[in-house]
């Protein structure tokens, strides 16, 4: 057999290192194959979200329907929460539009928005005449209770995909913590604790970036 030369050599290497890459792309996961399944995927996360529905979302997109990985996941409600507007309806549109573009995006807003919205009005009719019960007003304390222990177990629950962060997992830690000690314990402005620990975040994340770039 003749000796293979450093082309090849090289070619192989290549190969091997990005073959894990390219069984994480969007083109290797699980994806919607219609604008249908879109729209009822959204609807059925939109009927289940009571309170917060970022814990549905993580497990009807990664957990069951795995058309985003954890850390895929992690960054888009990242981006979803910088951006204007209700997180879910940001996350919507990022995800129908990576699929479908455009019409994918309005699609998955139309079925997390269409059914909740009839549902609301219906029930807000409903809630006026019964809105001054301590009965009413315990239920809907024990609700929310119920949604932020959703919310914190769902962080606990992707805090492993941070390892993958190009942050570090203990720079990603140490911005968490300060993040809760700002918001929750100094009650600063989110304005300000975005602008400022995202800002470093997002310096820091360049320079690792840079460092990754000249490494390769």
């Amino acid at each position: 057999m003749a000796p293979r030369n450093d082309n090849e050599h090289m070619a192989d290497l290549i190969s091997d290192t990005l073959a894990p890459l390219a069984d994480s792309s969007p083109l290797a996961q699980p994806r919607p194959h219609s604008l249908t399944e879109l729209f009822w995927a959204f609807t059925a996360l939109a009927l289940q979200g009571f309170g917060g529905v970022v814990a549905i979302a993580q497990r009807e997109l990664v957990d069951k329907k795995h058309w985003l990985t954890p850390a895929q996941f992690v960054e888009d409600w990242a981006v979803a929460q910088v951006l204007p507007g209700p997180n879910v309806v940001n996350l919507s549109l990022m995800v129908g539009d990576r699929y479908f573009g455009v019409r994918g995006g309005l699609v998955a807003l139309a079925g997390l928005l269409t059914f909740p919205m009839v549902i609301v009005l219906i029930l807000a009719a409903l809630f006026a005449g019964v809105s001054d019960s301590v009965a009413v007003q315990g239920a809907l304390r024990g609700m929310g209770a119920v949604a932020a222990g959703m919310i914190v177990a769902t962080g606990l629950k992707l805090f492993g995909a941070l390892k993958q962060n190009v942050l570090g997992t203990f720079v990603c830690y140490a911005l968490a913590a300060i993040t809760f000690v700002a918001i929750a314990l100094l009650r600063l402005p989110l304005i300000w604790v975005l602008l400022g620990l995202g800002g470093l975040g997002a310096l820091w994340a360049y320079r690792q970036l840079g460092r990754l770039e000249k490494a390769a």
